[in-house]
């Protein structure tokens, strides 16, 4: 049996509050596993525990009960996390260092060995898209180039599990869709990654497994298209049909114990719809570029 990148079991977290020592309780006996080399969502509404569970999976919070396993061994112990790489909600990082300059610093930082630092550096890099950019100052990157070079820290040292906490937050569309091809550019590379959000519209196409969180407790848990099929109903999408056709249709689905619930056009989601006009002109710029730079 293989061992899952994350095994939580009845973990429950409690935060004492004020003077009293009232008892929040953050996390309710939670039970949940990210198998190995997927794409798991930690999904809820703000205060729903998914910043908490993320802090006790990183030794960054101690569980009041419960466990947390990464690859068979307890988090809390250093040796754990080692193949863990981490983007927090809301990173902060050296205004006056440069893209590359930092995360050259985090590679140190992970004990990447001094001969393979430059390559590993240049690699994480280019993969997240700022290679030009890599010699700017942090502290002029706009929030979505500030997302992609925390994405390039977080991995510089090769981790085993990536775990991303709101990545998207405050990022464009255009943004989000090139950080979600980061994504599964990681898992294609083998990872296992572990992301939190509350825009579910941004992560619904992206993750293999899904767990919903509300107040502490596991609310759902399962794959996304199961997660979201309606059981009771199915979709027939036809062209070129007849009004005649229509109604002999119509006909038979009622001979057969049906009932025609309704009629709709396909449609693309806002977001498909969104990027799908954004990428076209982007790509009609590049081509008059790439056009005036040739001439």
């Amino acid at each position: 049996m293989t061992t899952p990148a994350i095994r939580i079991q009845h973990l429950t977290k409690d935060f004492s509050v004020g003077i009293r020592g009232i008892k929040l309780r953050a996390v309710d006996d939670l039970c949940l596993e990210v198998g190995n080399n997927e794409i798991f969502g930690l999904l809820g509404p703000n205060g729903s525990g998914k910043s908490t569970t993320i802090k006790v999976i990183l030794g960054l919070l101690e569980a009041s009960t419960g466990s947390c396993e990464i690859y068979g061994k307890p988090s809390k112990q250093v040796a754990a996390r080692r193949s863990v790489g981490f983007l927090p909600e809301a990173p902060y990082f050296y205004r006056y260092l440069t893209g590359h300059e930092l995360v050259r610093y985090y590679a140190r930082i992970c004990m990447v060995p001094r001969s393979e630092i430059d390559r590993a550096v240049d690699s994480v890099i280019e993969l997240v898209g700022m290679t030009e950019a890599a010699h700017r100052r942090v502290g002029t990157y706009s929030k979505g180039m500030l997302q992609r070079i925390g994405l390039a820290q977080s991995l510089v040292h090769d981790p085993q599990l990536v775990i991303l906490d709101e990545p998207t937050a405050g990022v464009d569309p255009l943004g989000s869709a090139g950080i979600a091809e980061i994504v599964r550019e990681l898992k294609r590379r083998g990872k296992t990654v572990l992301l939190s959000s509350h825009l579910l519209a941004q992560i619904e196409g992206l993750c293999d497994r899904v767990a919903i969180l509300h107040r502490g407790k596991l609310v759902q848990e399962g794959r996304v298209d199961e997660l979201v099929e309606a059981k009771d109903a199915e979709s027939l999408v036809v062209e070129g049909l007849s009004p005649e056709g229509r109604a002999a249709v119509e006909a038979t689905i009622e001979a057969q114990g049906g009932r025609l619930a309704r009629v709709e056009k396909p449609r693309l989601s806002l977001d498909a719809y969104f990027l799908k006009e954004v990428q076209q002109r982007e790509s009609e710029h590049a081509k008059k570029v790439r056009g005036g730079e040739s001439l």
